[in-house]
């Protein structure tokens, strides 16, 4: 009998850690009711410019400033004229520097004020010159010469981390929370007093990051409470475009597609999501506005070596570069690179087939970051089709391409090189190199004001080498294209629309985005999105080894990009040092294929110079090709999902709470309510809709913000039975609203308070609209039918934290209903080969259950339909650690699978796409946490007891 095969083992997963960075320790949102860390808003300014036609009206406050400008030009000149006559025409430098400094020692000891200096005068010069550049104006921009941005913690509520997830799958970890997650997270296991008292006031380990909110709110909580400021390398920001002011629509979670359309054309689509929102209250004006604040934000937190992409279409290309020359500074201006975009340009007019880059520096000059990327030159084709030459290495025979090799370099036959032919002259006349040189028999001169490239040594030894070609009346240097076959990429990226990594129409190539990286930053650097869109950056950034932060203010790109990140795979870049992670540099190693082609990160570089004067070739360094190890299988690393939750303060109390509290909720509340009266569809599962009619305030009301009644005409879309019963509606159409606080979670108390409300004055619906909501409270909610007044938790959309400057129509899909996950934990049958007397549980999810306020009956969603679940198997009340994560019905997983082979059973892959999760022991704390993402990217989470 055979000896039985034991199954391959397949590979061990790896992910890169930064050892050299940390973090500042931020508090878990099991910690938000209790965070008493409060901060008043920052307040950002603007530098106040005057008009571009220097009209000095006396209501202008520039005027006074730039006259005081002069005054402090006059004084510090007449200050110098005044040494340069102490010293006299001889005097050293030295004394000359003396005396101003014995000067103003002088003037700090009889505390006379200190008089402009040269270099007070130069300042002033600079500014007046600043304030007299023309710049792009705008409605409201003058009266907005400072702002204030809300200055909120970010909580963490999720941990994860792909290495984590399989090794609870492979081995049924027991560990606590200190035991498999602090081994990527650090010091997780921190007492609710510990997280209070001392978070952001001691640092731990770096973990890359996914952020739930506006991206101003998000970059002033980096700069104020984590100090993040000239931290970051990068920034690339994909803002809307502003494009016709209309709506980006992100469909459901899975799907792919973005339209645009009017209000009829959103409800022929499947779940739309409002996830990208475009649409401005003023148009233009409000988006300038929008881009000005976070451009001033993002300046703050870049490295003084960093640079910043800012990503947008034709359409305001100009007026965003106007804004950022305005904050940046047109000095720090890079270049514009234009890139090609996805898609086919179809329509009666002429479509733009590109999209823009806008690089700006930090600070422009030698502190800079900035590293060339080349691609291949083919000869004949592109960058290289001034090589059309070819050369028989043998016979030295030269002859032009075919037409046919032009079309296709692969076809040219082997032992041809290809070259072409560059002037030996340049430049101006220069005495020691213009000169004449005879060559086979002629006497040959660079020219007129010109001279050679190189010394009379140096042509001898080109000559020798066979490098000098007589063409005409001159002398050129024959250059083969394998001297250096690369080429610096330029600012015209044509290649960006063959990117085999892009899955979603909005996305942007990843293509584009890993050059920008490559180009301006180290392995190691912080990369900075504020607009996570899919994730791409985030994706990249992990790929190349940077640390990341992202944000969005919609829940639907951060579960796109949640997914993408736990299942992707990436090459191992082999590193320098292993101990200082991607910090210490990836290998770069000089390679050559069978042919002769340079394959590794290292390429010489041959140039006429060296060859002249017989210097060993540059060595140029290929950032995008380090040495890789195919024989591992690297991993997303560990990161965390946050947002911006506020403090404990006013989130339980009255909606009417006297004071500043109160009347920042209130002005809250009179928003939102205008936001409904604009915006009053509801969006409910199964692509069906509720519109509500007169809303209002009520009279004499304690917990209630508003009434409003059902829109009859919308019954017409309800099903059948209940559409053939008009009156079973007619009585019962009166609906009580409240509106949950600006920034933070609905409360037990405000939900229970509303609802005796409500059921007291005869409504027979109440709707409870926020930003989140406290697990307490929708267990109220859920509750609330069986009770008396059915309640609805309504879920609103983040961007509404922009303020004014998003407009609000029919078509926004500012609210949506929100569902329950429907669950149910057992114990699980003993696996084979499993130790005798183990006690294994599993969490079947069943689906999402949800009240439909029309018909005022349940709805089930089945959990196959679901987008992804995820199950903390010892949930510790503080934070959701990811140990096991779902995506029902689609292949995320498959590349993972096929890259650790036989590491895992198939059972295990089919387990993690479906409803079913893989046996796990029960944890100390003797409970679950199941979190479902429903197909609109809202988080429903339950809990639940082992055993109950």
């Amino acid at each position: 009998m055979p000896p039985t095969k034991k199954p391959v083992r397949g590979p061990e997963p790896v992910n890169y850690r930064h050892p050299e960075a940390d973090l500042a320790a931020r508090p878990e949102i099991g910690a938000q009711a209790h965070f008493k860390k409060r901060r008043e808003p920052a307040q950002y300014r603007f530098d106040n410019s005057l008009a571009p036609d220097l009209q000095w009206d006396s209501g202008n406050s520039a005027r006074e400033e730039a006259e005081a400008l002069i005054h402090i030009i006059q004084e510090a000149l007449g200050q110098a004229n005044t040494e340069a006559a102490i010293c006299g025409a001889t005097s050293p430098p030295a004394g000359r520097a003396a005396i101003p400094a014995a000067k103003a020692r002088a003037g700090a000891e009889t505390g006379e004020p200190k008089k402009p200096t040269l270099l007070d005068a130069s300042a002033a010069v600079e500014k007046l010159k600043r304030m007299s550049r023309p710049f792009l104006n705008w409605s409201g921009k003058a009266e907005r010469l400072s702002f204030e941005v809300p200055t909120l913690p970010l909580f963490v509520h999720e941990r994860l981390s792909t290495r984590a997830i399989l090794d609870t799958l492979a081995r049924h970890k027991r560990d606590k929370q200190t035991g498999l997650f602090a081994e990527f997270f650090g010091s997780d296991d921190r007492s609710l007093a510990d997280q209070i008292l001392r978070s952001y006031e001691y640092r731990d380990k770096w973990v890359n990051r996914l952020i739930l909110g506006d991206s101003l709110v998000v970059m002033n909580s980096l700069l104020t409470f984590e100090n993040l400021g000239k931290q970051v390398q990068m920034i690339y920001l994909d803002p809307p475009y502003g494009v016709n002011f209309g709506s980006n629509f992100q469909p459901f979670v899975r799907s792919r597609n973005v339209e645009h359309g009017d209000d009829l054309a959103m409800t022929r689509e499947p779940e739309m999501v409002q996830a990208y929102r475009d649409t401005w209250e003023m148009g233009l004006h409000s988006y300038l506005t929008y881009m000005r604040d976070r451009l001033l934000l993002a300046k703050d937190l870049l490295h003084p070596s960093g640079s910043i992409f800012v990503q947008i279409s034709d359409d305001n290309l100009h007026h965003v570069r106007e804004v950022m020359d305005e904050v940046f500074g047109p000095e720090n201006f890079m270049v514009v690179i234009c890139y090609r975009r996805l898609g086919m340009m179809v329509g009666d007019e002429t479509k733009s087939s590109a999209h823009y880059l806008l690089w700006y520096a930090k600070e422009k000059g030698p502190r800079m970051k900035h590293y060339k990327v080349f691609e291949r030159q083919l000869p004949g084709v592109g960058t290289g089709d001034h090589y059309t030459q070819l050369e028989h290495v043998e016979t030295k025979v030269v002859r032009p391409l075919a037409a046919e090799e032009r079309s296709n370099p692969k076809s040219i036959p082997a032992g041809w090189r290809a070259f072409q032919l560059v002037s030996l002259a340049t430049g101006e006349y220069r005495d020691n190199m213009t000169f004449d040189y005879v060559f086979d028999g002629h006497s040959y001169h660079p020219g007129a004001n010109k001279h050679w490239r190189t010394g009379r040594d140096g042509l001898e030894i080109l000559r020798a080498q066979g490098r000098i070609v007589k063409a005409g009346k001159t002398l050129r240097f024959k250059q083969y294209l394998d001297d250096f076959p690369l080429t610096e990429i330029t600012t015209m990226w044509d290649d960006t629309a063959r990117d085999p990594e892009n899955f979603y129409v909005v996305q942007t190539p990843t293509n584009v985005i890993r050059r920008c990286m490559l180009m301006t930053t180290d392995p190691g650097d912080l990369v900075f999105d504020p607009t996570c869109g899919s994730g791409s950056t985030a994706f990249v950034a992990e790929q190349w080894g940077r640390r990341w932060i992202t944000a969005d203010t919609s829940r639907v790109p951060l579960a796109l990009a949640r997914q993408r990140l736990l299942s992707a795979t990436f090459t191992y870049f082999k590193l320098e040092d292993e101990k200082r992670g991607p910090a210490g540099g990836f290998v770069y190693l000089r390679r050559r294929s069978r042919n002769g082609e340079e394959e590794g990160g290292i390429v010489p570089h041959l140039t006429l110079g060296s060859i002249a004067n017989g210097d060993p070739p540059k060595q140029e360094v290929l950032v995008d090709r380090p040495e890789a190890d195919m024989g591992l299988v690297r991993v997303t690393g560990p990161f965390t999902v946050e947002a911006s939750i506020p403090v404990s303060e006013g989130l339980d109390e009255q909606p009417d709470t006297p004071g500043i509290q109160g009347q920042t909720h209130q002005a809250h509340v009179e928003r939102m309510i205008d936001v409904l009266q604009r915006s009053p569809v509801v969006r409910l599962p199964g692509n069906e809709t509720l519109t509500l009619k007169s809303v209002r305030v009520p009279t004499r009301t304690l917990a209630l913000s508003a009434e409003a009644q059902i829109d009859r005409p919308s019954l017409a879309n309800v099903v059948d039975d209940i559409a053939k019963q008009p009156g079973l509606l007619r009585d019962s159409d009166a609906v009580a609203i409240a509106v949950g606080p600006a920034d933070g979670p609905i409360s037990e108390r405000q939900v229970r308070e509303a609802w005796k409300e409500a059921e007291l004055k005869g409504y027979k619906r109440l709707f409870v609209i926020g930003f989140g909501i406290d697990p307490k409270a929708r267990q109220f909610v859920d509750e609330a039918c069986s009770l008396g007044v059915p309640a609805v938790y309504l879920q609103a959309t983040m961007d509404l934290a922009m303020g004014d400057l998003l407009k609000n129509m029919r078509s926004s899909q500012v609210f949506s209903v929100c569902g329950v996950p429907d669950v149910r934990p057992r114990r699980a049958a003993p696996k084979a080969g499993a130790p005798v007397g183990e006690d294994l549980w599993e969490v079947e999810l069943l689906g999402l259950d949800t009240f439909d306020p029309i018909t005022m009956e349940p709805k089930h969603w089945a959990g196959a339909d679901l987008p992804a679940w995820f199950l903390d198997t010892d949930y510790n009340g503080m934070v959701f650690c990811v140990r096991q994560a779902f995506f029902p019905g689609t292949g995320a997983w498959e590349n993972l699978k096929k890259a650790l082979k036989a590491q895992f059973e198939d059972s295990v892959w089919d387990h993690l796409a479906g409803t079913v999760s893989e046996p796990f022991p029960a944890g100390e704390h003797g409970q679950v946490a199941i979190k479902v993402i429903d197909p609109r990217g809202n988080e429903l989470l339950v809990v639940k007891k082992l055993g109950a």
